[in-house]
């Protein structure tokens, strides 16, 4: 068995190689996906965000205002608080579907899609934790692989993503879009501190079908290694 990180910042392509990982025969999740079904009414990730933000955050239909919630943490500065009730949450959850994934089928190569593994560690360490999940998720890998791109090229992926999911609502113009992916981009980690703490980096500085090749390659390379492991 094989538990492999998959990361990659804003525009960086990480949810297409995922997708052919998954086609290729990798077990796949995604850390957004879950927290979204963590964020739902009468989860208790839903219930803690609910008690601390208070009922600005809740919508009239009683779920939570996705939009409010983002407003409140990216700009009003509070994101640090969202994390800290959601990231311990959506680990554990990646905890128990790996454990199950791997007690029905112990050769499986589990793929975790997220895009601030190195983050939430650094994040946790700058807190004064050295131990605990957060502080140990890079830890919880046998290996970490980061999609990467030139930063102008995951703006204008950013930019063209906006648009197509009609966040100019949201953000009017190309310009507020780019201030967003800027704003975005300031709290993550540096690619080429990411890069050096990576066991595999992709580029995606090319063609979609560039990227496919690559992640075709990643993927011979995760079942050999996996398969060195397999017992006699």
């Amino acid at each position: 068995m094989l538990r492999v990180g998959l990361t990659g910042g804003l525009g960086s392509g990480k949810s297409t190689v995922a997708a052919r990982l998954r086609q290729l025969g990798a077990d796949v999740i995604e850390a957004d996906e879950l927290g979204r079904a963590l964020m739902e009414p009468g989860q208790p990730v839903y219930n803690a965000i609910a008690e601390h933000f208070g009922p600005t955050v809740v919508a009239p239909d009683g779920r939570l205002d996705r939009a409010a919630l983002a407003k409140l943490a990216f700009n009003g500065g509070r994101l640090a608080e969202l994390n800290a009730i959601v990231h311990p949450a959506v680990i554990e959850a990646q905890r128990q579907w790996m454990d199950a994934l791997f007690a029905s089928d112990p050769a499986a190569i589990a793929v975790v899609e997220s895009a601030l593994i190195f983050e939430v560690e650094r994040d946790a360490r700058l807190r004064g934790e050295s131990v605990g999940v957060l502080a140990d998720w890079r830890r919880r890998f046998d290996r970490v692989v980061l999609v990467t791109a030139p930063e102008p090229l995951r703006i204008a992926r950013y930019v063209a993503r906006g648009a197509a999911a009609r966040l100019s609502a949201a953000f009017p113009s190309d310009e507020q879009l780019v201030a967003d992916a800027r704003s975005r981009m300031q709290r993550q980690m540096p690619e080429e501190e990411k890069a050096a703490r990576a066991d595999f980096v992709l580029v995606n500085d090319g063609t979609v079908d560039q990227l496919l090749e690559r992640t075709e390659n990643l993927w011979q390379a995760l079942r050999a290694e996996n398969a060195a492991q397999a017992p006699d």
